[in-house]
């Protein structure tokens, strides 16, 4: 049997040495939780490391007439947010400048739908060509509403070849949206936004095509 103080000294150190024993847990908690909850996405095209490369957008006359800069806007923020991330993680790859490839575009129409002629012209060795297949900015069933969605076919085309035929890669379709709740009512100010919001969102749906990332679960 112990004496009165000797036993309160033990307890306490038992319980001291409990609370850090839970401390550490709590602290080792959210290491384990991102460790756990994160999921390794690898590119569905990895060959643009160390290469230069084109991107093409074709819009449908249809959508050019309500947006004719929707070529050009959505090729510049397709090729900042891939030449960013791509830079970001050291890869090498170089993008042709979007103006330079509508420049050559508004001389060369056959350009906008032949890729091998762009390749050339940019001494570029893969050219993503994106075709729009479907582009809105305002909800169809009630125009009083923004509800943003472009989805589009997106093909790597590999250039280095002098002679036809290229060989050519299929990526999955894209369908990007802005808002993310779905849709939000018109205003005087925010139709550009949410085009804006819409670009961004197809720029980073593409882009991720091409480099590896995080996503949480």
């Amino acid at each position: 049997m112990c004496e009165l103080p000797l036993c309160r000294k033990r307890v306490g150190l038992a319980a001291a040495a409990l609370s850090c024993l839970c401390l550490s847990c709590n602290l080792l908690t959210p290491i384990i939780f991102i460790g756990e909850h994160q999921k390794k996405v690898f590119p569905e095209f990895d060959k643009l490391p160390q290469h230069r490369v084109a991107v093409v957008v074709w819009v449908p006359e249809s959508t050019l007439f309500d947006y004719p800069h929707a070529r050009y806007e959505l090729a510049t923020y397709l090729g900042e947010k891939l030449s960013y991330e791509m830079e970001q993680r050291k890869l090498g790859t170089t993008v042709v400048d979007a103006r330079d490839v509508e420049d050559y575009l508004q001389k060369d129409l056959d350009a906008r739908i032949d890729p091998s002629r762009v390749g050339k012209r940019f001494r570029a060795d893969y050219v993503i060509y994106v075709e729009v297949l479907r582009f809105q900015v305002r909800d169809p069933d009630s125009p009083l509403f923004l509800k943003g969605e472009i989805e589009a076919s997106v093909v790597v085309h590999d250039t280095r070849k002098a002679a036809p035929p290229m060989t050519k890669f299929d990526l999955t379709t894209v369908t990007s949206k802005f808002p993310p709740g779905g849709r939000m009512m018109m205003t005087a100010t925010n139709s550009r936004q949410v085009r804006e919001g819409l670009y961004r969102a197809f720029a980073e749906d593409i882009a991720r095509k091409f480099y590896e990332y995080n996503v949480d679960l």
